[in-house]
């Protein structure tokens, strides 16, 4: 059994320093980061989503209560967005994997003790891609993650995107005022569609303790694809903070604690409370769906009244 990271939640800790850091990634690109320290040479790495930065209001808030922790933390921008070199591009995610990997890489060889790789949307799932590819860091979270990746791009495209982008080879997204945000290529796009979270999910080693968060009232990415995510992930436990939209705008103390709760305590999110499945998982399910649920969550507690008359139970702790 792992160890907690932090024995005292009452101890105050010291301020944690900011150092600015510039990891080059595998293209020979810079990588800008922003290194927290602690004193502590355990270190959180977390990832900003898409169009996003290291200064997103998310990432810094989950930083902040991290370090708060004692534990260091290092935030960094992908390239191609933030102060990061590179071209913006609208998939991406095998290379920012890559670009997740040297940052890991340069972490263990300062020699710091990298106790998990976090992720928020477009993050999530590149957390997850990482760890099916590189199985080098013991813990990861996933915090609202797309597990199927053809969905949601004609939200951000519009109609017909197939057939705009074979025409033209590319799609301009602009704001509702017109104004230009960025460049869609085709090359890009079908690198987002190819990307296949269900591979990727199955291929991550049970040694790696995964820990999704997801938001009940996610509008962005629906919370049932947290679900689909826990089905298949060996090591996996599920928190869904009730009510919280996809950025945790009135829910960021309650993400922030289930984060930190994640890291610290050896057995991952402590406080188990059953949430009743969505009528859409339930509707598709059969008895052989959740075997994983099944063996890894050691105790459940069911909400009173709660009348499931499926041969399946879905518990998700929280």
């Amino acid at each position: 059994m792992a160890e907690p990271l932090s024995s005292s939640q009452d101890a105050p800790n010291p301020p944690a320093t900011e150092q600015r850091v510039l990891v080059t990634n595998k293209h020979g690109e810079n990588l800008v980061g922003l290194l927290h320290h602690t004193g502590s040479n355990k270190v959180v790495v977390l990832c900003h989503g898409f169009t996003a930065s290291k200064d997103d209001g998310i990432i810094v808030d989950l930083a902040s209560a991290i370090t708060k922790r004692g534990i260091s933390v290092f935030r960094f921008d992908f390239s191609g967005n933030g102060e990061s070199e590179g071209e913006f591009q609208y998939g991406n995610y095998r290379k920012e994997a890559d670009d997740l990997h040297s940052v890991v890489s340069y972490l263990y060889r300062e020699k710091y003790d990298v106790a998990a790789v976090v992720g928020h949307s477009k993050g999530g799932d590149v957390v997850v891609l990482y760890a099916s590819i590189y199985n080098d860091v013991p813990m990861v979270v996933n915090l609202s993650g797309r597990f199927n990746l053809e969905k949601g791009v004609e939200e951000r495209l519009g109609k017909e995107f197939m057939d705009r982008i074979n025409k033209e080879g590319y799609i301009d997204v602009t704001n509702k005022s017109g104004k230009f945000l960025y460049r869609v290529t085709k090359e890009s796009l079908m690198e987002r569609l190819n990307t296949d979270m269900h591979a990727a999910s199955l291929s991550i080693s049970k040694e790696c303790r995964f820990f999704t968060i997801h938001g009940s009232a996610d509008e962005i990415i629906p919370v049932e694809d947290a679900y689909e995510f826990a089905k298949l992930i060996p090591n996996h436990k599920l928190c869904v903070i009730e009510g919280a939209n996809h950025c945790y705008t009135a829910h960021r103390k309650e993400l922030s604690d289930a984060l930190v709760e994640s890291i610290t305590s050896s057995e991952g999110i402590p406080h188990p409370r059953a949430v009743r499945p969505s009528p859409a998982l339930m509707a598709s399910s059969n008895a052989a769906t959740f075997p994983h649920f099944v063996r890894l969550l050691p105790s459940v507690t069911l909400l009173e009244g709660l009348h499931i008359d499926r041969p399946v139970l879905l518990f998700i702790f929280c």
